[in-house]
């Protein structure tokens, strides 16, 4: 096999080896490293080269305070309201099955009952923590972005968490953050015509937390291909 096919096959395993965590070590990860996966996780297409997509990094006591903040939001019942939808507003029946089975599955692995209401709570609230992970991420596009300025986005965030993967890190983006987009762009000094597109929770996993055990299912390949 030559490297080039070495190289592929190495690729394919990250990509497969990449699912979310949610549960995280008591250990720092180091800028360096952050550095070097979002330089690197630059190299992702973009219309024209525009390159749309905008991170700030916030970690340490900067971290606690927007915590703090996003937590005390949620305490006293403020409804999230994210700059941008982040699921249609209906949904197929499969796709409404994915999302049961995916709720349940993280739930249970977290030692809940899925149909207990203050589990689901829990949850949101372990999410407004970043899952207490040492670093996180914000990404956020401008104002006027359109359907492929989030395309685009999509492309750069993927290879941050596959990145990530490469450099024995794990992550978890998050919409249900980017719910408080006010309070992301006050704390963060983002500026006021940027839209939060989501969070990334980044760290070492606890690989012996059992959410992190839990993949959802995938679907088979003839289920999203057709061949002609």
């Amino acid at each position: 096999m030559s490297a080039q096919d070495d190289r592929a096959c190495d690729g394919l395993a990250l990509i497969g080896a990449r699912h979310c965590k949610r549960a995280f070590l008591d250990r720092p990860v180091p800028r360096d490293v952050l550095a070097e996966v979002l330089l690197v996780a630059g190299q992702a297409p973009s219309s024209r080269n525009a390159q749309p997509w905008r991170v700030t990094v916030v970690t340490g006591d900067t971290l606690t305070a927007l915590t703090r903040t996003l937590q005390e939001a949620f305490e006293r019942g403020e409804q999230p309201r994210p700059d941008c939808a982040g699921r249609p507003p209906s949904q197929d029946s499969t796709a409404a099955e994915r999302a049961r089975a995916a709720r349940s599955g993280v739930l249970r692995a977290k030692g809940h009952a899925p149909d207990d209401p203050s589990a689901g709570r829990a949850h949101l609230s372990d999410n407004l923590r970043f899952f207490d992970a040492p670093a996180a991420l914000v990404c956020h596009v401008p104002g006027d972005a359109v359907a492929g300025t989030f395309l685009e986005t999509g492309f750069f965030l993927q290879n941050v968490m596959l990145g990530l993967v490469a450099r024995g890190l794990g992550s978890c983006p998050q919409f249900s953050v980017a719910g408080y987009a006010d309070a992301l762009r006050r704390k963060l000094d983002i500026d006021a015509d940027r839209l939060i597109v989501c969070t990334l929770a980044v760290g070492y996993a606890d690989e012996a937390a059992p959410v992190n055990r839990f993949v959802p299912h995938r679907a088979r390949l003839e289920e999203y291909v057709r061949w002609s």
